[in-house]
């Protein structure tokens, strides 16, 4: 570890010239700020951010958003639950208090690890740095069929879940226009591929908004025909869970009435149907939560890449041959224990970004770096209303419980009292009413042509 240390160069100045990502060096006499750049806002770079606070550095955010998102909850959003502004937090208001820190609303070409620059979109321009955090997340990966992600959106920004939202609810609105005799089989029919945490839980909030909440909003539809259906290629949904958890999912998804399909594998998608071999599933509407793939950045970085396209980083969380370079989040493939690899799940982007800024400061100060610990705090899920699946260690809850602990667990990890308070007032409008308050779908929305849809589409019927 030391060797590797031992080649870290910090390019420090005192000059008052504005450097290349237009800040200025600290007015003062004799003061020298190493340069932490953090690519990306999310749950790694906001605590790495946050941990340097009072460090002796001079740190850039960048993030192609002006916002931090609480992911967890984003398919909440995709089905009207939520509003996008009840899971985001201006990542400028976040880290206001933070004198020695700025951030940067731009888009990241690559990473220069060579020369030590960040090398930025639009207008050409570079960003030096000192030490550099990569936590510039992934994106959902369609395993060589890139053609599908216009016919099954996946869900991993706000861009999505609101795309999501709106092939849902247009669904029904182009049902309600069209003729039962001209109704295609599959207008009403939504497939969720992907069994695990994100597909399990949007699959069981789309029965309860159809049964639940549309009912007698309709006149020429009725939504409790809606018919839902999860694919996982695996043999069983939520693999990261046990066995037993499996199984408790896979019985409160049936008693929603979700159709769930295992070790099935889909091999074509089209506007009108999905496909596992010959078997064809009429369906309009199909949304993807099969499989994630590291952002692209990951590729500049000049270093070796698991399959899903991760860094395969050192103990310390940094990269091999470049000590002053941390990947952290889901772009990181961090070892854990019997082979596995740290789950991509926020607590565990929230330790590697810690620790990942923690080590910078041991290095300023001349202190060996330590090795990256993950602590598992367990994994939780949720199945529509009372059903859900919480594991901590050995201890596993499920149903009315374990619902409960994972409205407590996700209130108090949002970010910010302001997005508590209104998910806590949504969430209970919503469980007393069985009432949705984010179900917008804009004129520019509405008019839009949606693969998803635009089968079902025919001239607006004279009633």
């Amino acid at each position: 570890m030391q060797n590797r240390l031992a080649n870290i160069t910090v390019a420090r100045t005192e000059s008052p010239e504005p450097r290349a990502d237009g800040r200025k060096q600290p007015s003062g006499a004799g003061i020298l700020r190493p340069r932490v750049v953090i690519l990306g806002g999310g749950f790694g770079g906001l605590m790495a951010a946050r941990k340097l606070a009072k460090a002796p550095v001079d740190v850039t955010v960048i993030d192609r958003t002006n916002y931090h998102l609480f992911q967890p909850l984003l398919y909440q959003v995709a089905t009207a639950l939520l509003s996008p502004s009840d899971i985001t937090s201006p990542i400028r208001h976040l880290l206001r208090r933070q004198q020695n820190t700025t951030v940067l609303l731009d888009e990241i070409r690559g990473v220069d690890v060579q020369r030590r620059v960040v090398l930025m979109r639009g207008e050409p321009y570079e960003i030096p740095y000192d030490f550099l955090i990569v936590a510039t997340g992934a994106r959902h990966s369609y395993f060589g069929h890139p053609e599908w992600e216009t016919l099954a959106p996946g869900l991993k920004g706000i861009e999505d879940a609101r795309e999501i939202r709106r092939r849902l609810l247009m669904a029904f609105e182009k049902a309600e226009q069209t003729p039962a005799v001209e109704r295609s089989p599959g207008a009403l029919t939504f497939v969720v591929v992907g069994g695990g945490p994100t597909g399990v839980e949007l699959a069981g909030m789309l029965p309860e908004m159809a049964r639940r909440v549309l009912p007698g909003e309709f006149r020429h539809i009725d939504t409790r025909d809606t018919k839902v259906i999860l694919l996982e290629g695996g043999p069983r949904v939520l693999p990261t869970f046990g066995e037993d958890a499996s199984r408790v999912a896979l019985h409160d998804l049936q008693s929603l009435g979700v159709e769930v399909r295992t070790r099935a594998l889909v091999t074509r998608i089209e506007p009108d149907a999905v496909y596992m071999g010959d078997e064809r599933i009429p369906a309009h509407t199909v949304f993807w939560a099969a499989g994630n793939a590291a952002s692209p950045i990951a590729r500049s970085l000049d270093v070796p890449l698991d399959r899903a396209g991760r860094v395969i980083v050192e103990p310390d969380l940094s990269l091999p041959g470049h000590p002053e370079v941390f990947a952290v989040g889901d772009i990181a493939a961090v070892p854990w224990k019997d082979g596995e690899l740290v789950p991509g799940v926020a607590p565990a982007a929230n330790q590697e970004g810690t620790w990942a800024a923690a080590n910078i400061v041991r290095t300023l100060r001349g202190e060996p770096r330590t090795p990256f610990r993950y602590r598992d705090k367990g994994a939780l899920a949720t199945i529509g209303r009372h059903r859900a699946i919480a594991e901590i260690g050995r201890v596993r809850l499920t149903g009315y419980i374990a619902w409960w602990f994972w409205l407590f667990i996700h209130i108090l990890y949002l970010v910010g009292f302001r997005n508590r308070l209104s998910v806590l007032i949504e969430w209970g409008y919503a469980y007393l009413t069985n009432a949705r308050s984010a179900r917008l779908i804009t004129y520019e929305e509405c008019n839009e042509v949606s693969p998803a849809v635009e089968t079902v589409g025919v001239e607006r019927p004279k009633w």
